[in-house]
């Protein structure tokens, strides 16, 4: 698929993979600017009919070499980026069979290219999450999904944003939305001591059963619920981890003034919520202070986001732990994510230059414009529909 394609190849051969992120693109314009690249400038762009025929039948394969750079004595590491070809609107249960398929031949890509750690992103991670035997043989290849550095960047953001708003944790309520998931009851455990009182919402009672008396065993106040409408009181802080496949969930028993994690991928609040006054921010996203490359450059399409060498922090911590050179799963499997592990890869990724990045939402930075907070509306960026606040 043109010259950017075959330049790529023979990058593989030359230099030592040191790590691979596994993706997909969340948006059908995100797809297009994938595949524009990957024919090369001498051809026309396809129309979207012929990009959402074509896309599904593209094998998983190599988009872009990655080179990142530490701010601890300059140290490197080369990488790739690996899209699974997901089509967007293919992220439903019916298609989970077509997509752990696509993330294994991934994941064989990344093990044949002699990538020493990989990092699953997006969907890949949820597919895979306490499935690790899904994957292919791995030799010498290990593989994280990267959980507990977006956790710690969303437990960051959490405190970040309570400290811009004056908001005192331990007099807060909090509804993590996903909760059992590996993302959702990493948070639990990191943030659910700090809060007066806990609210737990998943689909699977008995796990959210489990979670809660873990959590209860600690001391903390805990409620549990199938439904956003059954609990009791109202939160003033959200985190919504849950594994949709397009931005649908609606928020309504919640304080008029709460803050809003939004962590998933894709996007988790619908585009139709109505929650004036209420502060959300997109979280679980890091930044390398130093610097991201990319052959062919992909700037502006795999990093969509106000900010530059922004990326999430289930690839990130990956590159972390390839610059560490601890060539090691540390996050693998569903519910293993505690403090002291958060702990430990803020450690390491600080110590290269990656932190919580510069917060936002769809309306811009968050930090930089607060007005930009307080009122809903559906709009379009760089392709992709939005809740904006």
């Amino acid at each position: 698929m043109g010259s950017s394609t075959a330049s790529l190849a023979s990058r593989e051969h030359t230099n030592e993979i040191d790590f691979a992120l596994i993706g997909h693109q969340e948006s059908w314009r995100a797809a297009a600017d994938v595949l524009a690249v990957l024919r090369g400038p001498e051809h026309t762009p396809l129309p979207d009919g012929e990009i959402k025929d074509i896309l599904p039948w593209i094998p998983p394969r190599a988009v872009c070499h990655v080179e990142i750079e530490s701010t601890n004595g300059g140290v490197k590491a080369h990488g790739l980026y690996i899209d699974s070809f997901i089509p967007p609107d293919h992220l439903e249960a019916a298609y989970m069979h077509d997509n752990i398929a696509r993330v294994r031949a991934a994941a064989a890509y990344a093990i044949k290219a002699g990538a020493k750690i990989v990092s699953l992103g997006g969907f890949s991670s949820i597919l895979i999450e306490g499935n690790f035997d899904q994957l292919p043989e791995r030799h010498e290849t290990v593989f994280t999904t990267g959980n507990s550095l977006t956790v710690a960047f969303i437990v960051q953001g959490i405190k970040k944003m309570c400290a811009r708003d004056g908001r005192d944790i331990s007099r807060s309520t909090l509804l993590i939305v996903g909760a059992t998931g590996d993302v959702g009851s990493g948070c639990a455990r990191c943030l659910g001591p700090l809060a007066k009182r806990v609210l737990l919402n998943a689909r699977n009672p008995d796990r959210l059963r489990r979670l809660a008396r873990e959590l209860e065993a600690d001391g903390v106040q805990v409620e549990i619920a199938t439904s956003l409408h059954e609990f009791s009181a109202e939160a003033d802080l959200v985190i919504c981890a849950a594994s949709l496949a397009s931005p649908s969930l609606l928020l309504g028993h919640i304080a008029p003034d709460a803050i809003v994690c939004d962590a998933g991928y894709p996007k988790n609040l619908s585009p139709l919520a109505q929650m004036p006054g209420v502060k959300v921010f997109f979280g679980g996203l890091g930044q390398i202070t130093a610097g991201m490359k990319f052959t062919p450059d992909l700037h502006g399409i795999l990093n969509r986001h106000p900010f530059p060498d922004v990326a999430h922090g289930c690839l990130l911590e990956g590159m972390a732990l390839a610059l560490e050179r601890r060539f090691e799963p540390f996050s693998q499997g569903r519910g293993f994510i505690t403090q002291a592990r958060v702990d430990e890869i803020e450690t390491i990724a600080a110590r290269h230059g990656i932190y919580l990045a510069p917060l936002y939402n769809g309306a811009g930075p968050v930090e930089d414009a607060p007005h930009c907070l307080t009122a809903f509306t559906r709009v379009e960026i760089t392709g992709v529909s939005l809740l904006q606040a």
